[in-house]
C-alpha cells in the first residue's frame, strides 16, 4: 500500500518510542490501529458505494437503450401498419373485369366454340 520496506517500519517505530515513550507506545499503537481500522473501513464503504452506484447508473443506460428500441419498434409497427390501411388505389388503364373472366375470353378467342 505505501511501500514500505523493513528498515523504514523499524526507523519510525524507533522515532515513535523515543517521542511517546515507553509507557505511553503501547496506547498510541492501540489509538493509531482503531484509526487505521477506521479509516480502511470507510473507504471499504465508499468504494462500495460507488461501484454500486456505476452498476445501477450501467443498469439504467441498459434500461433506457431498451426502451428506445421498443419505441423504435413500435414507430416502425405504426407504420407498416397505417400503410397497410391505406386505400388501394387502382390504375385507370386497368379494366373492371376479374381476372378469371379475362382468361376466359382468352381461351374462347384461341378455340372458338362449334355447335
Amino acid at each position: 500500500m505505501f511501500d514500505i520496506g523493513f528498515w523504514e517500519i523499524c526507523i519510525i517505530a524507533i522515532i515513535a518510542l523515543i517521542v511517546f515513550g515507553p509507557e505511553k507506545l503501547p496506547g498510541a499503537a492501540r489509538t493509531a490501529g482503531l484509526w487505521i481500522g477506521r479509516i480502511r473501513r470507510m473507504v471499504t464503504t465508499v468504494r462500495q458505494d460507488i461501484d454500486r452506484e456505476l452498476h445501477l447508473q450501467e443498469m439504467r443506460d441498459a434500461i433506457q437503450e431498451s426502451d428506445q428500441n421498443v419505441h423504435q419498434f413500435l414507430e416502425e409497427t405504426k407504420t407498416g401498419l397505417n400503410e397497410l390501411n391505406k386505400p388501394i388505389s387502382l390504375d385507370s388503364n386497368l379494366d373492371s373485369k376479374p381476372n378469371e373472366e379475362k382468361a376466359e375470353e382468352k381461351t374462347e378467342e384461341l378455340n372458338p366454340k362449334r355447335d
